[in-house]
């Protein structure tokens, strides 16, 4: 493993400041501790330590503190996910903060399938909810920033919870996602977010795949490419992908499944990438496949083409391994993977041969196992944990026991400790006063000269009235930043490609860009000159209180598929463009859903600040349909649903389904225009209420609400926006007159 270990030393982070398994992977990327004395059996009656919380991924631990990602509670709103801060060594409990969901579609209780991550250099973690609320956090638990993903950047929401984890890099803290946000990212597609980690300003967005097909949580894993910075991880378009960390530009993609790539990339030397996944695979029916991809060592750099690697890039394959979300872990020339049918398998680095198999359990489902002082330690989903000697022909399992509950992480080490969390507890069994052991740091690098120049943020979003610094860094040809530098200039930028030439209606001066009191809903880009070098950010100024849009001051300039004639929504509207239209109803124009992908059939799109609170949020809806099928239309309102939904003749109140739900009967009628008016009260307590009425339009509005529903944990703030769902994309949704009004008591 020495010669791995020394390769590796030169792509991993610097450890100078804060020590420790910083990331669920480890101090060398890989899954492997350095650590020896490791012990060969734990005894689950006698364990260090237990702190209840319930989880699915990796506790993390920086000098002395563990940091874990869990939620607590089963029910409604007692259901929170939390970020919790133990005393490594006693368990003890330092400080904890928690969140609730909201407008998610996460079921069954399926969070906290992810981990917290480190920064190396000043301590502070990071951490993806569920529903893409991205915190940071000083190791004493101070807030540094927050920021959500859904409301911000359109991020959309699945089901299975999946986050993973974030990746820090120099400044840098990266998050994973699938996205649909405005203009040239407004199409779904699979993409990386790099934050300042300081500030929570967006440095860089990267589009390396196609349209995705899943979600995918793998988590970068950086190395270096031709002296450049670079990173590798799997996407949701089933690609392999190779991005320049410092820049977000995607350098090549390596189609490996028909799926989400869930698996942790390894980096097995400066020229050899390994990469598994679980799903169907391109070239056969069959579905799981180990590969080493042979790393390309030249790329288009005069061309923003990104390089599209063939089988030919294959050094080797392997079709016994099938790993949807299990992680391999590499040591002394082998990898070590779990499969999906609970057996530990054992592949040659070198030339990819199966060399031995160990059945440990009846199935395996997201956990990895983590490799320490020639030891093998395995947790397989039905609760079995296993110790595995990898050196031995026979007899390899050294202990074994089984919880009750299911693992679905995998272990961390350290200071001779062995960290496992189970679905419903964190356990820490080894020595008390053992040392840690971690890679030495890696040498400095000193930058070149300034070549190009980036500004920060690399998007923005602003409400009337409000401002925006700006910074620009001059960086080296390597991408490398070298120092802050001073704008000659700023100006409105259009890119020769936009399908929408538009600007933003906002003012520079200095470094500072003001949207004034009167300011328009509008998007577009600067451009900031430096000399002879020039970079661009792109925004919106997008709605606050007074808010109104009735549609007719569009120009349907547009076909639909249908012949219909159309435009699109406000370009500032969060993904909007490709899941609604503006056209003629009745005698006016309004907003109507489209019907032309079956992926949105069911959409929320986002209008305002995911800062807002205290405002009324009312417009015209209708759906389409007859008494047999209907479609729902409603409003978000500070992270609630307020929806008519016509199948079920209700009007109902959700954040997520499983956590807030409540509804009244309500005659829906189809082709019928409805006037709805909603309204969320969060209290200083924490508590608060959601109300909502709903009319026929034609009617006169009534004094009472039609629903009000107590919140004993209230969304103190959140975006404005529109919702529509339509059964198989079937029947349409209309909005009309949509108003935003601040709240006057």
């Amino acid at each position: 493993m020495r010669p791995l270990i020394l390769s590796l030393f030169l792509t991993a982070p610097l450890f100078a400041d804060v020590t420790g398994w910083l990331d669920w992977r480890g101090p060398i990327q890989t899954g492997a501790s350095l650590e020896k004395g490791l012990p060969d059996e734990l005894d689950p009656a006698k364990p260090l330590w237990i702190y209840d919380i319930q989880g699915a991924g990796t506790p993390v631990i920086a000098d002395g503190l563990l940091y874990a990602y869990g939620y607590y509670g089963e029910k409604g709103e007692e259901t929170q996910e939390a970020l919790l801060c133990l005393d490594a060594v006693t368990g003890e409990k330092k400080w904890e903060a928690r969140f609730s969901d909201y407008i998610s579609d996460t079921v069954y209780n399926r969070y906290a399938i992810g981990a917290p991550t480190v920064d190396p250099e000043t301590g502070n973690v990071y951490l993806q909810t569920a529903n893409g609320r991205c915190v940071g956090y000083t190791r004493d638990g101070k807030p540094l920033w927050e920021l959500s993903l859904i409301e911000d950047y359109g991020r959309l929401t699945f089901p299975n919870g999946r986050t993973g984890a974030p990746a820090v890099f120099k400044h840098l803290v990266i998050f994973h996602c699938v996205t649909a946000n405005w203009g040239a990212t407004g199409p779904a597609a699979d993409r990386f977010y790099a934050f300042d980690k300081l500030t929570g300003e967006l440095v860089w967005t990267s589009t390396p795949g196609v349209v995705p097909v899943d979600s995918s949580f793998g988590m970068p894993v950086f190395g270096t490419l031709e002296g450049r910075d670079v990173f590798y991880a799997g996407t949701g378009c089933g690609h392999v992908v190779c991005i320049d960390a410092n820049l977000g530009t995607p350098l090549w993609r390596f189609h490996l499944s028909q799926g989400g790539v869930n698996a942790q990339m390894i980096l097995a030397g400066p020229d050899r990438l390994i990469a598994a996944h679980g799903v169907e695979n391109t070239d056969a029916s069959t579905s799981g496949r180990m590969v080493s991809l042979k790393i390309p060592t030249t790329y288009p750099k005069d061309t923003k083409e990104i390089l599209i690697l063939d089988k030919s890039a294959e050094a080797w394959r392997n079709d016994d391994i099938t790993a949807f979300t299990s992680s391999p872990v590499l040591a002394d020339g082998k990898v070590y993977s779990t499969i999906n049918t609970g057996e530990l398998l054992c592949v040659d680095a070198t030339s990819g041969k199966t060399l031995w198999r160990e059945k440990l359990g009846p199935d395996q489902i997201h956990a990895s196992p983590t490799y320490g002082d020639g030891k093998l330690y395995v947790p397989i989903f039905d609760g079995t944990f296993a110790i595995v000697d990898p050196s031995k022909d026979s007899d390899r399992v050294l202990s074994k026991f089984k919880l009750e509950e299911n693992l679905l992480g995998a272990p961390a080490i350290w200071a001779g400790k062995v960290y496992l969390f189970s679905k419903t507890a964190i356990h820490c069994w080894g020595e008390k006063d053992g040392k840690f052991i971690g890679a030495p740091a890696a040498p400095p690098v000193t930058p070149g000269e300034v070549t190009q120049v980036q500004v920060v943020p690399n998007e923005f979003f602003l409400t009337r009235g409000a401002s925006q610094d700006f910074k620009v860094f001059g960086l080296d040809a390597m991408g490398r930043r070298v120092k802050e530098v001073t704008a000659d200039s700023w100006a409105p930028f259009i890119p020769p490609t936009a399908l929408v030439k538009s600007t933003v209606d906002g003012t520079f001066k200095g470094s500072t860009l003001t949207a004034g009191p009167e300011a328009k809903l509008s998007a577009g880009a600067f451009k900031a000159t430096v000399g002879k070098l020039g970079a661009t950010t792109r925004g919106r100024i997008i709605a606050s209180p007074p808010y109104a849009e009735d549609f007719e001051s569009f120009t349907l300039d547009q076909t639909s598929p249908d012949g219909e004639k159309v435009t699109f929504p406000p370009l500032p509207w969060l993904g909007a463009r490709l899941k609604w239209y503006v056209l003629e109803k009745d005698g006016s124009q309004v907003l109507a859903n489209r019907l032309d992908n079956i992926l949105f059939q069911r959409t929320m799109n986002f209008f305002g600040s995911s800062q807002l609170h205290d405002y009324v949020l009312e417009g015209d809806v209708m759906t389409d349909g007859t008494r047999r099928i209907m479609s729902s239309v409603g409003f978000i309102n500070q992270r609630y649903l307020i929806a008519l939904i016509g199948n079920a003749q209700v009007l109902e109140v959700s954040s997520n389904h499983e956590r807030v739900k409540q509804s009244v009967k309500f005659p829906v009628k189809p082709n019928t225009w409805y006037s709805l008016k909603t309204r969320v009260k969060a209290n200083p307590d924490g508590t608060g209420t959601v109300f909502a009425k709903a009319w026929p339009r034609a009617d006169k509005e009534p004094a009472a609400w039609t629903i009000e529903v107590p919140l004993t944990k209230a969304h103190p703030k959140g975006a404005p926006g529109v919702f529509a769902f339509s059964p198989q994309s079937q029947k349409r949704v209309y909005i009309d007159n949509i108003k935003l009004t601040a709240v006057k008591e």
